[in-house]
């Protein structure tokens, strides 16, 4: 019998991406801590390359989420969105004088945390009222 999840996180993980780090940041950036359905928008119209591989891998943390640890697909959002550095292909470039010039290809590894968000906390975290300030003689200081 499938246990529910303790923690309600699911993530994927996707190794050896040909993407630096740096590249591969600026589109996880945009999708931290946003709902799974505004982030799956995101990546759909990102023109950048990157984006279709890292859809691919959010894709995946939400089938995780829903088939292995049965949580609800409406109440995710993306908990951690990560980029780290994996492994690193060198080649040289033949230059004037006999010398060579280092070219790098580096590759990434990019790691999507999903966590179910209650829709309660939502509701209390957006009722709190703003500080009144007080009015004394009928004008405001």
């Amino acid at each position: 019998m499938a246990e529910k999840n303790l923690n309600n996180t699911a993530q994927a993980i996707g190794k050896s991406i040909k993407s630096s780090q740096q590249k591969a940041n600026l589109v996880l950036r945009t999708i931290r801590g946003l709902p799974v359905e505004n982030a799956v928008n995101i990546l759909q119209f990102s023109r950048r390359r990157i984006s279709n591989i890292v859809l691919k891998i959010l894709k995946s943390a939400i089938s995780n989420a829903e088939n292995n640890h049965q949580l609800d697909i409406d109440k995710l959002y993306v908990k951690e969105a990560t980029v780290g550095k994996s492994m690193v292909l060198k080649r040289f470039r033949p230059r004037a004088r006999g010398r060579a010039g280092k070219i790098l290809k580096p590759f990434s590894r990019i790691k999507i945390q999903l966590t179910e968000k209650n829709l309660e906390e939502k509701v209390v975290q957006t009722k709190k009222e703003p500080n009144q300030e007080k009015v004394e003689n009928g004008t405001e200081n």
